[in-house]
Formats: structure tokens, sequence, C-alpha cells
């Protein structure tokens, strides 16, 4: 068989392919080769094939099948068949496939070899990929090396140490006793490795970390040795950039702020050698600012002296002076961390920091910014807010969300006035209304009303703002709702802060109904334009233009605008008599959340999601009924819908659960009935009706006795009830379900129905758990309608899990006492 070519020959003829289909073919044709070679069992030319195996494994290419091969290398006498061999095993084996055991005897033979370079081949494979079980087996082996004369073999001994207690951390104290004249080596690749293994150590395990510190007395050594390497002339072979060895200096540094973090004593011992290499350490080129770096990172998480603290900031802010970008960046960063610690060292730089809100890179405008809004206080709260309002109106639009939302934090919590505040928030809406947050247009109506003696200023302002622009949608919604309150202020004249402009009542409702029209008003700002007009209706005296415009949208194709203009109309026609005093000026609002939305449940009409208070609402869980769930309880057609005031949280099932609580239907067999009509009702059909100033129940409510409507298995039905007052023919009835059994009954659900010549409607019950032993009762509330007062009656249906079985019942109530229906 001819001579394979050679590494160099493949690499030149792979290079010449124009195509990658021609390098693919290439490959395959030199991989079928080494293949056959391999059958062969050709010893003499096994070490260049696997080489040529290695360089199209870093190709791309699959060069699984030389694994065996590698393993035939390592056995080798040859150091050259070795060296290859090991080389293949660190790129084509991992823990991950069994061959790599294969090996172990074969590392183990090479670790005890006489030649040092055959051992060190031994230990970077072990460093590399050597599994928990290899690393268990060789362990003795690699600690006998640490403790050898020959500092080659240390220092790759040490970093096999480190791989081996990554893999198998019990193995730790194993190397504790190597490491203790590790430190007094001078040459400097034992010294650097040594670092490594005592810093892995320390942060794998606080009794090691413990033992450094007391016992060892790691700290003195590192500041010699870190002393020594700052104080030491020139020399050729560890020099960078006219600095001694920075890659060990950085090593040492990192070391030091394990062993100081939290510690006083080791904190004190390391105060002096920190402050020389923070001032001696020369800043013109990288390798230098490196050093700095992590000089600063250890100060900042030892327990360093104050003055120290303040150099190592003072030095962050000479790198925001530097040219590099990244040094910038990493700078920027660092006092980010720092400013909660170190705020007024962090605001010396605070005007450096402010120009970098106009570097041309984003990544140091985001950091610039962020650390510009952590800077900011009551002392100097109008500067940083003029500088970040520029910045706002400058930015790029990725920016103007979190610009916006942390200037409406920082003015909320230190404004000087509460005019100041207005103005900034009324700046932001103008600049960057359509990237705020959902909250902010609530917040700021809050922040209006309670600001009393600014009613009229307010008013003024946002008025000329909408003059100016109607873009700005949360901006029109706030002023909508401005002018709706306060419309009379505003066409009166009164302010007082600023020259009074003239606006007639024409003119202002020409502003509204323009929203109204705008295309680009949204409906929540068409719903706020239509509410600002009704509520002028009461503090202007264009009553007429008013109803035309409300009545012109009872025909909106937008549902929510056309309810607000029917029940508008409503107000003018039936309830006119109430309208001056549902429509009056919003009383001063409270606040409880600091930085969140504040808990308003109404605003003259603009109920908005995202400030509802939810803390307060019960957990209903119950299904509710939906339309076909519809119970025909008395037989025959008369059977009244229920109707249920919360909302479903289980969907019907596709054909319709139709239950006939008598027992004549069967739901699997014969006809179908017809469900009975849907009747969506989640409020009274309309929002004004029952508003009085009488209470809800009358006196004689305790006249009508109560009764027992169910008692069976453990659970007890109570009915009591109540005459409602503003229609006497609606009789409240609330139940009271008791359990008398050891354990309680969940999924509780309660239905009821009433023939059709009555309307009964369900609340809300209080939980859907009735507590065991009587210990509590679950509450529900029945409305029934009874126009005619025929006697009442009534069929329920009751399910529930009582003991993790599910239990269903039906009862018929007919014993109702007379004044209950009379």
């Amino acid at each position: 068989m001819p001579a394979p070519i050679r590494l160099r020959e493949l690499i030149r003829t792979i290079r010449t392919a124009r195509t990658q289909a021609e390098e693919r073919e290439m490959i395959q044709k030199e991989c079928a080769a080494i293949r056959s070679s391999f059958r062969e069992e050709d010893n003499t030319y096994r070490c260049r094939n696997v080489a040529k195996l290695l360089y199209m494994h870093m190709l791309g290419y699959p060069a699984h099948f030389g694994q065996l091969e590698c393993l035939k290398l390592i056995a080798s006498q040859k150091f050259t068949d070795k060296r290859i061999g090991y080389l293949g095993a660190m790129l084509l084996l991992d823990e991950r496939q069994d061959v790599h055991l294969l090996m172990t005897n074969c590392i183990k033979n090479d670790l005890n070899h006489s030649t040092q370079y055959v051992q060190g081949l031994a230990l970077c494979t072990l460093g590399c990929m050597g599994s928990s079980e290899m690393c268990r087996d060789l362990a003795g082996e690699v600690e006998k090396l640490l403790k050898t004369s020959n500092s080659y073999l240390r220092k790759k001994a040490a970093l096999c140490a480190v791989h081996v207690i990554r893999k198998v951390p019990e193995l730790m104290e194993m190397f504790l006793p190597a490491t203790k004249n590790l430190l007094s080596e001078k040459n400097h690749g034992v010294l650097h490795t040594s670092v490594v293994l005592l810093t892995e150590m320390c942060e794998r395990s606080p009794d090691m970390l413990s033992h450094f510190r007391k016992n060892e007395k790691l700290v003195p050594q590192l500041v010699r040795i870190l002393k020594n390497l700052i104080m030491s002339g020139y020399s050729p072979e560890h020099d960078v950039s006219g600095i001694s060895d920075p890659f060990l200096q950085v090593r040492i540094l990192r070391l030091l702020r394990i062993l100081g973090k939290g510690d006083d004593d080791s904190s004190e011992a390391m105060n002096d050698i920190l402050a020389q290499v923070a001032t001696n350490t020369e800043t013109s080129k990288n390798v230098g600012n490196a050093i700095l770096y992590e000089t600063v990172l250890t100060i900042m998480d030892i327990k360093s002296e104050s003055g120290l603290r303040v150099l190592a900031i003072n030095i962050l802010g000479r790198f925001l002076l530097n040219n590099d970008k990244n040094i910038r960046y990493v700078a920027l960063t660092s006092l980010l961390k720092t400013v909660q610690t170190d705020h007024n060292a962090v605001q010396r730089h605070r005007s450096t920091i402010v120009d970098c809100l106009k570097d041309l890179d984003v990544s140091i405008k985001r950091r610039a910014m962020e650390l510009s809004f952590a800077l900011v206080n009551g002392n100097n709260i109008r500067g940083m807010m003029k500088e970040l309002l520029y910045f706002l109106d400058s930015c790029d639009p990725d920016f103007k969300a979190d610009c916006a939302s942390g200037i409406f934090l920082a003015a909320e919590k230190y404004a000087p006035s509460k005019r100041w505040h207005i103005d900034t928030i009324m700046r932001v809406l103008t600049t960057a209304g359509s990237y705020v947050r959902d909250d902010s247009v609530p917040n700021l109506i809050q922040l209006i009303t309670n600001s009393v003696e600014m009613h009229a200023y307010t008013v003024q302002r946002l008025y000329k703002a909408l003059l100016d622009d109607i873009s700005q949608q949360p901006l029109v919604q706030v002023a909508s709702w401005c002018i709706g309150e306060y419309g009379d202020l505003l066409v009166s004249g009164q302010c007082e802060e600023e020259e009074p402009i003239q606006v007639s009542e024409d003119e202002v409702l020409d502003v509204l109904e323009g929203l109204l029209v705008s295309n680009l008003s949204t409906p929540v700002t068409r719903g706020y334009s239509l509410t600002a007009i009704m509520k002028l209706s009461t503090r202007f005296s264009s009553l007429n233009r008013i109803k035309k415009v409300v009545s012109i949208y009872g025909s909106s194709i937008d549902v929510e605008l056309q309810q607000r203009a029917v029940e508008y109309n409503a107000l003018f026609k039936k309830y006119d008599h109430m309208r001056s005093a549902l429509l009056e000026r919003m009383p001063i609002m409270e606040k409880t959340a600091t930085n969140g939305p504040a808990e308003i449940v109404q605003t003259n009409g603009e109920t908005d999601s995202t400030i509802l208070d939810t803390k307060h609402l019960p957990n209903i869980t119950q299904p509710a009924s939906q339309a076909n769930d519809l119970l025909d309880l008395l037989g025959g057609n008369d059977v009244v819908p229920v109707i249920q005031t919360t909302v479903p949280t289980k969907p019907a099932s596709a054909g319709g659960e139709l239950l006939d609580l008598l027992g004549d239907l069967s739901l699997t067999g014969g006809p179908t009935p017809t469900p009975a009509p849907s009747v969506p009702m989640s409020q009274p059909p309309f929002l004004l009706d029952g508003l009085t100033s009488q209470p809800l129940f009358n006196d004689i409510a305790a006249v009508i006795p109560p009764m027992t409507a169910y008692n069976k298995n453990g659970l007890k039905i109570e009915f009591t009830f109540e005459r409602s007052n503003p229609n006497p023919n609606i009789a409240v009835i609330t139940i009271h379900a008791t359990n008398s059994t050891e354990a309680e009954m969940t999924e509780f659900v309660f239905q009821a129905a009433v023939p059709k010549t009555f309307q009964l409607q369900l609340l809300s019950p209080s939980s859907n758990v009735v507590p065991a032993l009587n210990q509590g009762s679950v509450t529900q509330v029945i409305r029934v309608l009874n126009p005619q007062k025929q006697q009442l009656r009534m069929r329920i249906k009751l399910t529930y899990t009582h003991k993790g079985s599910p239990v269903q019942d039906l009862a018929e109530v007919n014993n109702f006492p007379p004044q209950s229906w009379q």
C-alpha cells in the first residue's frame, strides 16, 4: 500500500477546493484511505493518519472512528505517538463515552514515567477530560506530582488538581498538605497555577476558606508576592507593556477579594498593598487598566477603609474619560453597583456620567441613564431632571419608555414643589407620551386632583398643549379629564401662576368634539372626551349643545362609547335631578402605593383596570351557571333562567348541560330539550337603577322568620329573608350553609330555579368550602322578583365533594313564610 500523504499536503489540497462540495469530496476520499489503513493495523503511519483526522475534526467533519487509534498511540512507547494520541483523546473523547475509561491505566503509567514531558502529557489530558471515576483513581498520583521539586510538573499538577476538585469536591482535603509550600516557589508559572488552585478551594469550601485565613496565614503571603511584583525591576521574561506579570497580579487580587470578603482582619492586612497597587499602576496601557479594575473590585468587596473606597471610585471616574468604549462601559457598570453604598463619592463624578448620555454607543448610553437615575436626590433633582429631559428629547425610541418611567419615579420621590412636579410630568407626556407606562395617566390625574391650588394653572397648561398636539394619547386623556373637571376655571380665567387666557365655552367644546372625531384618538381617549363633555353640562351653560353631542354617540359603532352615551342620555332624561350631584368634582384621592398605581376605584366614570384595587375581591371558585346550564326544576316550560352576577369560571360543555332536577329527562337518549335563551347579565340593566338615598333593606326585615330549607347528610341550608326597599316586590333571601360532619365539604355549589312567573338572581357565594363541625358557614344571596305576589316555590340542587367523593342532591322548598311573598 502506498504511503499516505502528509498533513501539510492534505491541508494544501483542501485549501485549493473552490466549493464546499469539492472540499467534502476530498475529505471523504481521505477518510476512506485512513479507514483502510486502520483496518490493516498499519503502525507505521498511524500517527500521521490520526493527525490528519484531527485536522478534519477541527473543520467540522466526523472523526469518531479514530478514537481507538488514539488509545493505541497513547500505549506506544514513542513520545511523538503519545503526543498525537493524547491530543486526539482530548479532542475526540469525553466522559460521556465509555471508551475514555480504557485509557485510565495508560495515564496512570505515564504519570509515573521517568520523562517529565510524558508526565506532562498525562497531566494535561487528565486535567482536560478526566471523568469523576478517572479523577478518583488518579488523584493520588496527581498529589505526589504536586509535591515534586520539578516546577514544570508542579504547575501542570496544580491545574490538574483544580479539575479533580471540580469533579470530586470531597477529594479537596487530599491536596491541602501540598498547598503549604506552593506559594514559596519562585517560578511564576507555579505561583500562577497555585493561586488558581487556592482560589478554587476557597470558593468551593467555607471550611477551607476559614482554614487559609487563620491557620495558613495566606493573606500575608499573597501580599508579599504582590508587593514583590510591584517593586521588582524590569524582567523581560514576565514583562507585559512595562508591568511585571499582570496575569499573576490579577489572579492574586481575585484571591484576596475572596479572603477579605466579610473578614475584618484579612481586609486590614491587605489595605496597604491595595492602595499601593491603585497608585503605582500605569494607566496608559490596557494591561494597567485591567489590574486597576480588579483592584477596584477587591476594594469594593472587602471591608476596606473609606479613603480607599473613595480612591477606587476615583479610578472608575478616570475610566470614564478613557477613549476605549469597553473601559467606559466597565466603569459605568461598576459605579452602578457601588452607588448605593458610596453615594457621595460617586456624586463627585456626576458631570462626567451625564456627559456619557451623549455617547454614540447605545450600551454606554443605557448604563449612563441607569446610573444618572441612581444619582438623583433631593439636592440635585432640578439639574438632573433638566439633563434627563434633554436626553429624552433626543434619545432613540428604545430608551424613551425606560427614561420616561425613571423620570416619573424620581419626580414623585424628590419633587421640590407640586407645580414643578406637574410641569415635569407634562413635559414627559408632551415629549414621549406614547412610550409612558399604563399607570401614568391615573397617577397624574391623582396628582392634579390633590393639588387644589394648581387646578386653574394645570387646566390652562393642558388646554394649550391640546391646541398644539393631539397625537400623544396619554396627554390628551389627562387634558380631557382636567377640562371636564375644571372647565369652569379655564373659562373664567382665574389662573394666578401665569397670564390667564381668554377661552369661551364653545371653544372648549370644539376642542373636545374634535377629539371625538379625530383619527388620532383611541377608543379610550374618545371615552375620556365624551365623559368630559358630559361633566361640563354642570359647569357650562351650553346644555343643548352638550345634549346633542351625547345623543349622537348613542348609536356609535364603538360599544363602550355607545353605552356611555346611552347612560348619559338617561341622566338628562330620567335622572336629571341627580345629574349635578353625580357629576360634581372629584374629592382628594388617597394613594397607598409609593411608586405604584393609585388605588382609584372610579374616576367620574373612567374606570381603569390597571388601577383597580383587587386585594379585597372575594376568591370565587364556584362555577357559575351558563345560559345552557339552566335547571328545569319544576317541569314543563315555565322555568325562569338563573341570572348569575359572576363571570363563569369554566366554559360550558359542547353539548350543553341541561339538568332536569325532576329526573324526567335522559341526557343519553330521546329528544334533547331546547336550551333556554342566553341571558348574559353582569350588572343591572342600567347602571343608575337603584340609586337612591334610602337604605337598601327596610326595618321590617326582622319580622320575616327564618326557615330550614335542607338538612341532610350533615349539610344544613337555612334561609333568612329581607325585603328590598326600592322595590317591595323583590325578596332578598340569604342562604347559610353549615356542615356538622368531621370533614369539610369542598367544591360546594348551590343552584336554584323558580316558576316562570318569578325572576331569580343568584349573587356570588362567600366561599366554595363549607367548614367542618359547624365552625363556619357559606353565605349566598338570592334575589327573587315576585310582581304577582304568588306563593313562592323553589327547587334547589346541591353539589359538593365530601371525603373525596362527589355528592349531588335535589330538594323542593314549598314552605316559605307568607311574609316572604305577600
